[in-house]
This record gives structure tokens, sequence and C-alpha cells, in this order.
């Protein structure tokens, strides 16, 4: 049996605003990047490291239309979806590509917009219409937590 797996999961921080656009059937599309990063100690040098990854993420519809509400640069958001590449010749007659992140489902892992500080959004919660807000405890001191 031969099958085959296009599925990306990334963690990661917003590098810019939601962009999103209105088609006139009512459908919706949003775009934003979305930046990974990855940490190590250089054998050479023993100091610490961080390289930063791009991705190009695209939400559609009813989705799009809740990253445009509550996220804003720096947010951090969990996504799944796949990768999608879109090839083209651009006016100077030369090969263009991009990747993209085609998101099927999302979670809001930390928000600053509006008094939405500790909210989290699921794409399953969207389908069943809840948005469920919650509130850290306030801990007066940090090192009695068990983690």
């Amino acid at each position: 049996m031969q099958s085959n797996l296009n599925k990306i999961m990334l963690i990661g921080q917003l590098g810019d605003q939601v962009k999103i656009h209105y088609f006139e059937d009512g459908n919706c599309i949003a775009r934003f990047p979305l930046a990974t990063n990855e940490s190590y100690i250089s054998k050479k040098t023993q100091q610490k490291v961080t390289t930063t990854q791009w991705h190009n993420l695209v939400v559609k519809n009813k989705q799009a239309e809740l990253c445009e509400k509550y996220l804003s640069t720096g947010d951090r958001i969990y996504v799944e979806g796949k990768v999608k590449t879109t090839q083209w010749v651009n006016e100077q007659g030369q090969q263009q590509m991009v990747y993209e992140v085609i998101v099927s489902d999302f979670k809001f892992l930390k928000v600053k917009n509006q008094d939405k500080t500790n909210t989290t959004l699921s794409t399953q919660q969207i389908k069943q219409q809840k948005i469920d807000n919650f509130q850290v405890p306030n801990v007066e001191n940090e090192d009695t937590l068990p983690f």
C-alpha cells in the first residue's frame, strides 16, 4: 500500500498583522507570517545561537476572520496544515516560487489583543461556536509552581 502525507505543525510568533481579503461571494482569506526559532549552543564559541525560520500562513473564511479579530504582531499560535508550493514567472521573466502553509487547525496560545490576554481558541471551539475564556491563577511566589 502506498500512501502520502502532507502535514505541518508549527508553534511560533506572528511577524506582522493579519491581512485579510474578502471576495464577492462572501468568502475571505487571511495571510500572515509566522516565525519559529531554533536555539543551540555552538561547539566552537560555547554561546547560544538562535536561528529564525519564516513561514507564510494562509487561513480561510471564518477562521480567517477570527485570526484578524484576535491576533496581532508577536502573538504566539499553534497551527496545523499542509504545505503548498506556488510557482509563476515574474515580469522580468524569472521563475518565482513561494511556500505557504494552508492552515486547517489552530490554537491561540498567547493573545495580547484587547482584554483577551488569557484566551485560548481552537478550530474545534469555532465549529461549536464557543470561545472559552480562562484566567491564569494569580501566583505570588513563582518558586512554588510545580513546573
